[in-house]
């Protein structure tokens, strides 16, 4: 794997599903909160639910955005399955760039998701949201891989 294969459909939809997990997350913490400083009569605030929606969209945008802009282009998720958001031209996402094709997820979801099964039509396997954004996602290489990384540290700790 050396970094410039294309990630097709089911890879990129396991890493999203990891990432799903941790907003998921995210948002049960931020009821708890809610229930914790006004107490459990919470859920009778007309505000209270769409204010948990609304902070989890602003975490959901924001983690997306720094992640793939300042973090080696991986999230969590795309961490996990071993594969990396790059600019077109094979290099780091630009903030505004990553921004763009988190807006872009809700673009290619606005097509009944045909904007992300895009990535399962096309040969260089980018979704609505990469065209729009100038990204691609590819297979990360062996050596920037969690999961290399931890086996370099297990084996120079045997050793």
């Amino acid at each position: 794997m050396d970094g410039t294969r294309p990630a097709g459909f089911w890879i990129r939809a396991v890493a999203a599903l990891a990432d799903f997990g941790v907003f998921f997350l995210v948002q049960i913490s931020l009821g708890y909160v809610a229930v914790v400083a006004v107490g459990p009569d919470v859920d009778d605030l007309l505000v209270f639910l769409p204010l948990v929606w609304a902070f989890t969209l602003l975490f959901a945008g924001t983690y997306t955005t720094v992640l793939h802009a300042l973090v080696g282009g991986q999230t969590l998720g795309k961490m996990l399955v071993g594969v990396r958001v790059l600019g077109s031209e094979g290099g780091a996402l630009s903030v505004g760039a990553a921004f763009l094709r988190f807006i872009g997820y809700f673009i290619s979801l606005g097509t009944l998701g045909l904007g992300f099964v895009m990535a399962g039509w096309r040969g260089d396997k980018r979704a609505l949201h990469d065209l729009l954004a100038g990204s691609r996602v590819v297979r990360a290489s062996r050596a920037a891989s969690p999961s290399a990384a931890v086996e370099s540290v297990v084996s120079a700790s045997a050793g």
